[in-house]
């Protein structure tokens, strides 16, 4: 009898541990996909890696390094390498000249490079200003100063740059450094 009980006390805890682990995976699939809120209108898919694919990209409005202010919408109609990155971050650092041979080779060619600087993580203003002048870079640089946007499209590792389409819909994410050949592809392949 007791080796009977002690089988079915075994059987019950392999259930036990089985239910537990497939609750526990529900649980967290269903925290990788949330609903986020900009502003007031403008809701988007998210998971845990960042936007979905084919999914609005969220509009924002930030004020450049030059003092202008950058709005995602308003390049709608135009393809877009949105680009998080910050000074202290090494492959930025080897990035971002390639980022501007690129835009200086795609000029007349319906492309825009937005680099949101994310600058609650950075060194101050004065230090974006510093290596922008330094590595002589012509696209725009929208300062993120509240960490929103940043937050918002999920840019946790830098550089995180995000292909945008002419409807303005997200088509790639990419982690980590590109080259220009790297450029030249996701938007070849954007419509």
């Amino acid at each position: 009898m007791p080796k009977k009980l002690i089988g079915l006390l075994l059987i019950a805890v392999m259930i036990g541990i089985a239910v537990a682990g497939a609750v526990k995976n529900n649980i967290e699939e269903n925290k990788s996909l949330e609903t986020l809120s900009v502003g007031t209108d403008v809701e988007f898919l998210a998971t845990k890696d960042g936007l979905a694919p084919g999914e609005v990209a969220p509009d924002f409005e930030l004020t450049t390094l030059s003092g202008e202010t950058a709005k995602l919408s308003d390049y709608k109609g135009k393809k877009v390498i949105l680009n998080f990155w910050a000074t202290w971050c090494p492959p930025c650092k080897a990035e971002m000249p390639l980022m501007q041979n690129y835009y200086d080779e795609a000029q007349g060619e319906n492309v825009e490079v937005l680099a949101v600087n994310l600058t609650t993580q950075d060194r101050g203003v004065d230090k974006v200003k510093e290596f922008v002048e330094a590595n002589n870079l012509t696209f725009p640089i929208p300062l993120d100063k509240e960490g929103d946007i940043g937050s918002v499209y999920q840019a946790v590792t830098i550089p995180t740059s995000y292909m945008i389409d002419t409807e303005g819909r997200v088509q790639n994410k990419h982690i980590g450094p590109m080259d220009e050949e790297t450029m030249r592809d996701y938007i070849a392949n954007l419509e």
